[in-house]
């Protein structure tokens, strides 16, 4: 399987296919608070804004679209610039293939490379195969919101993880824009990262 994955760098022009992964969690499940899907327009404009600054990865199986995670500011304060929330959504047909694993390990490894220090997410629950999912790459659970959010009919709670991706210097440096880090040489081979990690686990 993982022969025939591709992770590379989302464009405007992935929006219908990012629109067609994302929707069925928009109408039919409580995993993403947005109930209505976003425009193919409206998901142009996220993808362009979204790779100012931080990364938007897609990942290809034969050519064609299955996953796609991305990075964003948790918080727009200068004091948060070293950390981001994550986002991350697979076709159901891809599923259970590593297809998620892998772009979460090329999307960290973008980051690591920025500056980034933490990286957190958010989970509505249940969700036993989210929760599986970031405790195999590594999240630290911090804290679970009783009922936190109304979706689906039902009031939802709402857990928060962190991954750690590096120290923190008594005086750090400011992240790298995400268009610098396109520019370095090994740039490709960090892309690369989610593909060979997951090819090396099944060896």
């Amino acid at each position: 399987m993982e022969s025939q994955l591709r992770i590379r760098v989302a464009t405007p022009e992935d929006a219908l296919a990012v629109r067609e992964i994302y929707a069925p969690f928009c109408e039919a499940t409580a995993v993403t608070f947005e109930e209505s899907p976003p425009t193919e327009t409206e998901l142009a404009e996220r993808i362009a804004s979204t790779l100012e600054d931080h990364p938007w990865l897609v990942c290809e199986r034969a050519g064609e679209v299955v996953g796609y995670a991305y990075a964003g500011p948790l918080r727009k304060r200068r004091a948060y610039q070293w950390v981001v929330e994550l986002s991350v959504y697979v076709a159901e047909d891809a599923r259970r293939a590593g297809v998620g694993e892998a772009l979460y390990e090329s999307l960290l490894a973008v980051l690591e490379r920025q500056g980034i220090r933490d990286a957190y997410a958010v989970t509505t629950l249940p969700n036993p195969a989210t929760v599986g999912f970031h405790e195999r790459l590594g999240f630290e659970r911090l804290v679970d919101f009783p009922r936190m959010g109304y979706v689906e009919d039902e009031w939802h709670d709402v857990a928060w993880w962190r991954r750690s991706l590096g120290e923190k210097a008594a005086d750090p440096d400011p992240p790298r824009p995400f268009p610098s880090v396109r520019e370095d040489d090994d740039f490709e081979a960090l892309l690369a990262t989610g593909i060979e990690r997951l090819a090396s686990r099944a060896d």
